[in-house]
């Protein structure tokens, strides 16, 4: 870009931060946006980051105030252009970055790469169009084609990294969006990785009146979006705060990678979400960006493993608490294999955690007629399902009808109860194993044979 002749007026950004407390003109591509916020007094103001070719290292913070949110800049993309005249260089920290005052500052913004006309789809009051200001837009459109920015790929984790009650940056593909309940959104967000297991605190009679959960949201996605995920990797539930999500939702594109800055990431129940806050950030995403290509690639080796289905947390192997006796060859697969499988009726192999029962008191397993019915809440990194056990299977799995404090350390075992020198350890919490069982999959109404699809357990048997 080069902002000679009649651009006189416009400055690089890397000549722009040596005019400490002076006004000036510049433009940049926009790297980063958050949410707009209230300031101390009356205004409205937001900060974004913005890059051109001179200064492509971490880019310039802005600070806009406005007298109302709707004045601030709406930006459409990240990666789009701005065009800001006469803001002032600060500096704090001995860092460097503009002020914009709404008194005398304008700014102007336009569509970024891809972009075909030169008419800004969003102007300030103060702002008015110039001759030059095609060129120089089209000399940044130009730069961005082959622009990468150079990231720390240290700065963002995987979700297999994630901590409870941690803030991260994470670079993510958006696979959906929707509105789970009044006002309140959410984004399933996926980066190839499974999340670590969770440790399960509820008490095993809770699940009686207070049941685990199947997942996040409060009523589960459809067939059709759930076959829309990957069958591999954890699919990280993002919930957008309320009073956010219209300066956020349009910047999540379903498809596309997304880094974002600052997000919360919790547990609940065992189940890992996001949280996108005042404080988050979003990133942009340069065509073939280093980061995202890296992720890709390393899904896609993962893919070409053996046991590619398997938890990422099982290896080297699985523990030996169960034992499978399944005589068809294949290999393992997710549950969210399961869960999208294309036939109703299907047998298959999987690698679990066994969360919850119900009955959870082992000599509740068997109904009056002496037939084991127990409903089992199973999970991997890629669902959570109920799986039941009956009559025969339950004899497979728990090796007959032994007396009842056998069949209470079996189960124990399989929920992963904590224990000390044989006793449980009261209100500890349970960090179950990862076995292997088989499942198959059957329905109970021929006139809704999907939506009354339920699963058995099979061939599984408790080791010892």
């Amino acid at each position: 870009m080069d902002y000679n002749g009649e651009d006189y007026r416009f400055l690089k950004i890397k000549d722009a931060i040596l005019s400490i407390n002076q006004k000036v003109s510049f433009v940049g591509v926009i790297l980063e946006v958050g949410s707009p916020k209230q300031s101390k007094g009356t205004d409205s103001f937001c900060t974004i980051k913005v890059t051109d070719e001179s200064h492509t290292k971490d880019g310039i913070s802005v600070n806009i105030f406005a007298e109302s949110m709707e004045k601030l800049p709406y930006i459409v993309s990240v990666g789009d252009i701005i065009l800001l005249s006469h803001v002032v260089m600060k500096a704090h920290n001995k860092q460097a970055y503009a002020l914009f005052n709404k008194k005398f500052s304008s700014f102007a913004l336009y569509d970024g790469k891809g972009g075909e006309d030169f008419l800004p789809y969003q102007v300030s009051s103060r702002f008015f169009v110039r001759d030059q200001d095609k060129r120089i837009i089209a000399a940044v459109r130009k730069w961005l084609l082959n622009f990468q920015f150079k990231e720390d790929s240290k700065k963002f984790l995987l979700l297999r990294e994630i901590k409870d009650g941690q803030r991260i940056n994470m670079a993510c593909k958006v696979f959906h969006i929707c509105e789970v309940a009044k006002g309140e959104w959410m984004a399933f967000v996926w980066d190839g990785t499974d999340a670590p297991p969770a440790q399960i605190s509820k008490k095993l009679e809770d699940e009686m009146d207070h049941e685990l959960p199947l997942q996040v949201e409060p009523l589960p996605l459809s067939r059709d979006i759930l076959c829309s995920f990957p069958a591999v990797g954890s699919i990280l539930r993002v919930i957008i705060d309320k009073g956010i999500e219209k300066h956020i939702l349009h910047l999540l594109k379903i498809g596309k990678w997304v880094k974002l800055q600052n997000v919360l990431c919790q547990v609940d129940a065992g189940l890992w979400f996001g949280v996108l806050t005042h404080f988050t950030r979003l990133r942009y995403v340069p065509t073939n960006d280093n980061l995202i290509v890296e992720r890709q690639r390393s899904y896609d080796e993962r893919l070409s493993w053996e046991h590619s289905r398997m938890p990422y947390w099982c290896f080297p192997w699985t523990s030996e608490v169960t034992d499978i006796d399944y005589s068809e060859d294949g290999p393992f697969v997710t549950l969210k294999d399961v869960l999208t499988h294309s036939q109703v009726t299907a047998k298959f192999k999987c690698v679990v955690r066994v969360v919850a029962a119900l009955p959870w008191r082992s000599e509740d397993f068997c109904s009056p007629l002496g037939h084991y019915r127990i409903r089992l809440t199973l999970e991997d990194p890629t669902a959570r399902i109920h799986a039941f056990v009956y009559a025969e299977d339950g004899e497979k799995l728990f090796g007959g009808y032994p007396f009842v404090d056998v069949l209470k350390r079996k189960i124990n075992k399989l929920l992963g109860v904590a224990v000390s020198d044989g006793q449980e350890i009261k209100d500890a919490p349970r960090n179950p194993p990862w076995v292997q069982c088989c499942l198959k999959s059957y329905y109970i109404d021929r006139n809704d044979i999907w939506g009354s699809r339920q699963y058995r357990i099979f061939d599984t048997k408790i080791s010892g």
